[in-house]
Formats: structure tokens, sequence, C-alpha cells
């Protein structure tokens, strides 16, 4: 039974595709319902707290719509001020991510998003209308159609001088960030061994003096396309079997250097460089679904209509880097936001729901 409480679409996710879908799902007077996240300390340290990874960048170069520029007067008369005052000085630059996601969630609640800063921890979709568990208070929240938009996280070696560089020379991200002044024409080093290093690196080089790519192993996992094509750029040197145990650095300069050791011996020794990126893999944040939708082997959710954001229950969708394991972009995750709402909508109308 649908009680008058039953929300027409929940959203579950605080990042670019969760506050599209909040936009275009309120502009169809969905009414939509959006959990964003707790303001947990231990959600930020995995960059899984509310308003998503974008939240804990800094410029965002490749966002369409912010050329370099001054949006201090902007930033101050369209996000409310209990909220802008919170936040960090402008650069002139562009727009950087956590202002980019503030704008989002403003424009959201302009058009009548309802917004929650809570998690949602557990999920009963066996039965209409789907139930759905915040951490706070006893009661279940009813909803006829769900939006899951809770990305992925990227993995971190877990070093304490890791996190104390992240946005200052430690990135998971070379093509979010890799771009930007302080990587230009300098050393970089990646992590990893996989293709995902390899495109990292590879793009890197178009950028940096040389990139350092630091492999535990003698010889990379990726496919051998990819090992050929890093293999013929000049600017990438392979670091093989070293990790990396320390990354250097300081108040004003942030990151200034790696600490590596080898895998096959006692020796050590210390590299030189201005960035610091991770590509070791991500984790999507579907551990609250677990046994409620279909997955793909690495956990990410799995679209199971060509060009459309269903999931494998009928009424659920998913949108952005938790479904997405190829692009994870901004642009991209704002995207699959709209596909999202859109589906909703039009599914809600089929099932003669709104």
């Amino acid at each position: 039974m649908v009680s008058e409480k039953t929300e027409n679409v929940v959203i579950v996710g605080s990042g670019p595709a969760g506050w599209t879908a909040a936009i275009y799902a309120a502009r169809a007077n969905l009414n939509p319902l959006l959990y964003e996240g707790a303001a947990l300390q231990e959600h930020y340290d995995l960059g899984r707290g509310p308003l998503g990874q974008l939240a804990m960048t800094t410029e965002v170069e490749n966002f369409p719509g912010f050329p370099a520029g001054d949006l201090s007067g902007y930033l101050d008369n369209a996000i409310d001020e209990s909220l802008r005052q919170y936040m960090a000085p402008h650069q002139k630059h562009g727009v950087s991510g956590p202002e980019l996601m503030e704008l989002m969630r403003q424009q959201a609640k302009n058009f009548g998003t309802r917004v929650v800063t809570d998690d949602i921890v557990e999920v009963d979709f066996s039965e209409r209308p789907f139930k759905l568990k915040p951490r706070e208070g006893d009661e279940w929240l009813e909803a006829r159609s769900v939006i899951i938009a809770t990305g992925a996280r990227a993995n971190y070696l877990g070093l304490e001088s890791e996190n104390k560089y992240k946005n200052r020379g430690v990135s998971a991200c070379a093509v979010c960030d890799g771009a930007l002044p302080r990587f230009r024409n300098k050393p970089c080093v990646v992590v990893g061994g996989g293709d995902s290093a390899i495109e990292e690196a590879d793009y890197l080089s178009k950028y940096s003096s040389v990139v350092y790519l630091v492999h535990r192993r003698d010889k990379l996992r990726a496919s051998q396309a990819m090992v050929d094509r890093i293999m013929d750029n000049k600017k990438v040197e392979i670091v093989w079997n070293h990790v990396v145990t320390e990354v250097l650095g300081d108040d004003e300069n942030g990151v200034t250097g790696v600490d590596l050791a080898s895998t096959v011996d006692d020796s050590t020794k210390q590299l030189d460089t201005s960035g610091f990126f991770l590509a070791i893999g991500h984790t999507p944040n579907t551990d609250f679904l677990k046994g409620k939708l279909d997955m793909n082997d690495a956990g990410y959710l799995k679209w199971t209509v060509p060009f459309r954001t269903n999931t494998s229950v009928e009424g659920v969708f998913a949108a952005g880097d938790v479904a997405d394991d190829y692009y994870r972009q901004a642009i991209t995750a704002a995207g699959t936001g709209c596909m999202s709402a859109l589906d909703a909508e039009r599914w809600l109308a089929s099932q003669g729901l709104h």
C-alpha cells in the first residue's frame, strides 16, 4: 500500500550526478528528496562526504561554462550566505570543485529539492513501494522510484603524508588535474601498473617534464597495446620493483618528492616531483546495496538497458561513477544524472504514478 508519505523519487548521493538528477526531477514536479550523505570525518577521509569527490579538489578546468575569470560576485549572489561564509576564498582562476558543487546544490534547492544530510544505510527493493533506511532514526522511507548516485572513491596507499598533501600535489585523476600550472614542465609520479596507470602517465606526459611510473613488480599488468604505447613514450620512465613509502613536501610548495623502497632488496631512493598521482583503482560506494542490485565483479552497478540508466530492479536507476567505471568525469556524471531523472519520470508516468 502506498501512503501519502511515499516519495515520488529518492536520490541517494550528492555529486554531479545526484545534483543534476535532482534539478531535472524537481523541474518535472517530482518533488525529489535527496540524501547527500552524512558529514562524518570518516566519509571525508575516504573521499565520500557530502557533495562528492569533486568537493575535495581545487580548480576545475574542464567543466563547460566556467572559463578562467573572477566569479566572486556571482558566488556571493548565487550561493546561500549560510554556506558561502564557510567556503574558501575564490581564487579567480575559474571555478573550483567545492564552488561548482555548491552551485549545483543551490540550483537543485532553488527548484524545490529537499536535502537531507544523512546516509541511506539499507534498502529493500523486493516490493513496491521501495523502502530505504537512513542512518539517523528508526523509520524507513518509502519511494516509488530511486536514483542511486553514490559515486566511487579513489583508492589510496593509506599514507598519512599522502592524505596531508591531497589537492596540493596528490591526486587520483590526471585527466582532472594534470593540466594545472603546478604540474606543467615539472616531474610527476604515477603509481600503478594497469591500463589506468598507463593512461594517466601518457596523459601527464603532455604537460610534465618527465613522468615516473612506479610499479611494484617487474612487469606491467596492462594490456599489451597499452604497454607498447608507454614504452614508446620518451617522457615516461618506468621505475620497476619499487613502492612509495612516503610523500614529501612542505607548506609552501605542497608535494616536492617521494621516498621509494625496493621490493627485491633493502635499497631505497628518492624522486623529486611536484605531483603524485594514484592509479590503483576505485571502489564504488555500493556496500549498502550488496545483494539488492546486480553489480559487476568490481562492485559497480550494472546498467541493464542500452543507453538508459535502468538497473536490475525496475524503478531503480543509477547515475554517475557508481555505474561508470570507464569515464569517471564530472561532465559524464552530470549527463547520466540528467538521464536518470528523465528515465525515472517516464517510468513513473508509464506506471500511472505521476
